[in-house]
C-alpha cells in the first residue's frame, strides 16, 4: 500500500511539473522575440523565469494564500514588455534601457503589494474591482497580446523580418489543433493539449529545417540564475505610473485566481482577509524576486483551478514537490538550454491558443455584469479607447509628458483606470434620472 501510495504522489507530482513547465515555457520566449535577444540571452531568460516561478509558487503555497495555485508568467506583465519594446524603438532608446526600466517596475509593484499586505489594505481595495472593471481589463489584455502572438507565429519578431511560409503553416496548425483538443479532447488529451502542441510544433519545425542555430552548450553541471541581468534598475515618472496602476490590477487578478481555487480545494473554513493580505505580501516578494533576477513578473495564474477540476489534485504535497523540481531544473543549464530551443512561431502559437478560453469567458462574464444601460456605456467607453490605444500605440504622440505616453501608449492601462473611474462616479441613481 506504503508502494502505491509514493506510486500516486510521484505521478501526481510529474503532472503538476509538466503543467507547470508547459504554463511557463512559452512567453520567455515571445519576449526573447519582441526584444531579439540572442539565443544564449533566450535560454538564460528561461532559466531565471522557471527559478523565480518554482520558488515563488512554494512560498504562496507555504506562506502565503495557501492554495496550490502556480505563481506563473503574467500575461499582463508581456503587454508592458510588449509597450516597451515599442516605446523603446520609437524614442531611440536601447533594449537594455528599456528592460532596465521593466525591473524598476516590477521592484515598484513588489514593494506597494508588500505594503499592501502588510497594512490589510489590500483586502479593503477588493471592492474597487467590480465585474465590469475586471473583465473589460482580460478582454483588452487578450487582444492586446494577439497582435504580437500573431507576429511571433509568423516570424516577424526578433531579427528574422521575412515571413517563412512552411513555419507560419506549422504554427498555424498547432494553434488549431491546441484548440482543437481544448474543446473536443478528452482525458490526458484535452489536459495536456499545449504540451502536445508544444511537442508536435517542435517536432514539425525541425522537419522542414527551421530549427535555431545551434549554439554551444554551457560548461558545468550546474549554474546560478544570474542577478541583475539587464543591468541595475532604473525607474522613471511615466514607469512608475505604470507600477501604480499595475498593482491594482493585480489586485483583481490575485483575487480572481483564489475564488477559482476555493472552488476546487476543500477547506474548513472560506477564505478570509488574511488569506489575502498574505498573498498581496508574498506576491510583493515574488515581483522583488522577479527583478532581482530579471525574469517577466509572475503572478497566481487562475488558470489552475482548471487543471484541479481536471484531475481532482487538490493536496499541496504533490504540488511543492513539483515547484521543487522546476526551481532544481533551473539551476541545469543544458536542460534549460535545450528549452529554449523551443520555435518562437510554436511558443507563440500555444500562448494564443491558451488566450482563446479566457478571451471567451471574459466576453460571457463581461455579458453578465454589463446588464444595464449605464454598464454598458461604460464597458463600451472602455473598450473603445483601451482598442482604440492599442491599435495606434505605435503612433502615441510624442509632445506628451513621458507619464501620459506611458499610460495612454498601453490600451490595456487607460482602460482599466477609466473603467474604474467611470464606475466610481457615474452612479447608477444619477443616470436613472
Amino acid at each position: 500500500m506504503k508502494r502505491l501510495s509514493l506510486g500516486k504522489e510521484g505521478l501526481s507530482s510529474l503532472q503538476w511539473f509538466i503543467f507547470i513547465t508547459a504554463s511557463s515555457i512559452a512567453l520567455p520566449i515571445v519576449i526573447g522575440g519582441v526584444f531579439g535577444l540572442a539565443q544564449e540571452e533566450i535560454a538564460s531568460l528561461m532559466q531565471r523565469t522557471f527559478f523565480v516561478v518554482g520558488i515563488s509558487s512554494m512560498l504562496q503555497a507555504i506562506a502565503g494564500h495557501r492554495f496550490p495555485i502556480i505563481d506563473g508568467p503574467a500575461g499582463s506583465w508581456v503587454s508592458v514588455f510588449i509597450m516597451m519594446a515599442g516605446m523603446a524603438e520609437r524614442q531611440g532608446m536601447s533594449g537594455e534601457d528599456a528592460l532596465r526600466l521593466l525591473e524598476g517596475g516590477m521592484l515598484l509593484t513588489g514593494a506597494l503589494l508588500l505594503l499592501l499586505g502588510a497594512t490589510r489594505l489590500f483586502y479593503r481595495l477588493l471592492n474597487g474591482f467590480t465585474p465590469l472593471v475586471t473583465h473589460t481589463f482580460l478582454f483588452i489584455l487578450s487582444l492586446q497580446l494577439s497582435g504580437v502572438l500573431l507576429k511571433g507565429m509568423l516570424g516577424i519578431n526578433g531579427e528574422k523580418g521575412d515571413v517563412r511560409v512552411e513555419e507560419a503553416l506549422v504554427a498555424v496548425a498547432v494553434f488549431a489543433g491546441v484548440v482543437f483538443l481544448t474543446v473536443k479532447g478528452r482525458g490526458w488529451t484535452r489536459r495536456y493539449a499545449i504540451l502536445i502542441g508544444i511537442a508536435c510544433g517542435w517536432g514539425a519545425h525541425a522537419l522542414i529545417g527551421g530549427e535555431r542555430n545551434a549554439s554551444e552548450t554551457p560548461a558545468g553541471w550546474i549554474r546560478l540564475p544570474e542577478l541583475w541581468a539587464w543591468g541595475s534598475p532604473s525607474l522613471n515618472a511615466g514607469m512608475a505610473v505604470t507600477a501604480v496602476l499595475f498593482t491594482l490590477i493585480l489586485i483583481s487578478n490575485l483575487f480572481a485566481a483564489i475564488a477559482a481555487a476555493e472552488q476546487e480545494v476543500p477547506r474548513r473554513e472560506p477564505v478570509g482577509p488574511n488569506e489575502y493580505n498574505r498573498g498581496s505580501m508574498v506576491g510583493g516578494i515574488s515581483h522583488g524576486l522577479a527583478s532581482a533576477f530579471s525574469s517577466v513578473g509572475v503572478v497566481p495564474l487562475p488558470i489552475t483551478a482548471g487543471f484541479i477540476r481536471m484531475t481532482g489534485q487538490t493536496g499541496r504535497q504533490s504540488f511543492l514537490i513539483a515547484c521543487a523540481a522546476l526551481t532544481g531544473i533551473s539551476l541545469v543549464p543544458g536542460i534549460v538550454h535545450y528549452l529554449a530551443h523551443l520555435p518562437t512561431s510554436v511558443a507563440s502559437a500555444v500562448s494564443l491558443a491558451a488566450f482563446v478560453q479566457m478571451t471567451a469567458n471574459s466576453l460571457q462574464s463581461l455579458s453578465r455584469a454589463a446588464t444595464g444601460e449605464r454598464e454598458l456605456k461604460i464597458a463600451g467607453i472602455g473598450l473603445l479607447i483601451g482598442i482604440g490605444f492599442t491599435i495606434a500605440s505605435a503612433s502615441a504622440p510624442a509632445g506628451l509628458p513621458t507619464a501620459f505616453q506611458y499610460v495612454l501608449g498601453n490600451g490595456l492601462l487607460a482602460a482599466t483606470l477609466i473603467v474604474m473611474s467611470l464606475e466610481r462616479v457615474w452612479r447608477p441613481s444619477v443616470y436613472s434620472n
